[in-house]
């Protein structure tokens, strides 16, 4: 997974995202966030730029102070492809197991995806 940093990548996802409202709403407001400074310490991953599948924001891994906050330890994902979504829980470090965390979403299948990663770990999933 690539972190955008460069204001002009950024600008253009958000450009992108926007074009596909409601749907990329849990990444647009955090990549509008970063893009404006980000005084909240969040970050944005893609797997490839520009041509991206998924986008994954999260609060910066030096900022998670307690592993056991799900609150803190919140994740919103847009993808456009259901294989990048199951090899982003499956197989990237961007999605730690050393911490509990909620993941926001709002395409149909991200629950199916995060039940059927969980239960081939033999991982809880509420």
């Amino acid at each position: 997974m690539l972190i955008l940093r460069c204001p002009a990548q950024l600008q253009l996802l958000e450009e992108t995202l926007r074009k596909s409202l409601p749907t990329t709403l849990p990444v647009l407001g955090t990549v509008m966030t970063v893009a404006r400074g980000n005084p909240a310490s969040h970050e944005v991953l893609v797997d490839s730029w520009p041509n991206f599948s998924i986008v994954l924001t999260r609060l910066r891994p030096e900022d998670h102070r307690d592993p056991r906050d799900h609150y803190t330890n919140q994740l919103s994902v847009f993808y456009r492809d259901k294989g990048a979504l199951q090899a982003l829980l499956e197989g990237t470090e961007a999605v730690t197991r050393e911490r509990a965390f909620q993941i926001l979403g709002m395409q149909d299948g991200l629950d199916q995806a995060v039940q059927e990663v969980a239960r081939a770990r033999g991982l809880k999933v509420e």
